[in-house]
């Protein structure tokens, strides 16, 4: 077990406006996966807390990222602001140089996803 964490596109009309707590199904879409990169999910938790998400477990939850969010990841990314969170499967509080890249080539395939019409999620397991 542990932390295994993932981004999905699926077609934004079939959303709405939600941005928290959406079942994605089965039209989604896989765009990122990461594991153990405990310090993404604090950042993903911490956005999820801001649009009003309310599970008191942030697993197995989803939060819409949309463009603004998109900027300020890869803001945070670049600057290191992203912060190693505890957890018992989230594995060590070291942020490789590799989790950082993966995140700049999300944020560009995230980007994409969004120009052509999806809403992008995050969402993990743990």
């Amino acid at each position: 077990m542990g932390l295994d964490m993932y981004a999905f596109a699926i077609n934004a009309d079939s959303v709405g406006s939600s941005t928290v707590d959406v079942a994605l199904g089965d039209g989604a879409m896989q765009l990122s996966y990461w594991r153990k990169f405990n310090a993404l999910h604090g950042w993903m938790e911490d956005l999820y807390r801001q649009k009003g998400g309310s599970k008191e477990s942030f697993n197995c939850t989803t939060v819409r990222l949309d463009l603004k969010d998109l900027d300020r990841l890869e803001m945070d990314t670049g600057n290191n602001k992203l912060v190693p969170v505890n957890g018992f499967f989230f594995g060590a509080q070291e942020i490789y140089p590799e989790d950082l890249e993966s995140v700049g080539d999300f944020v560009k395939v995230a980007r994409q996803a969004i120009a052509d019409g999806k809403a992008v999620f995050y969402d993990s397991w743990w």
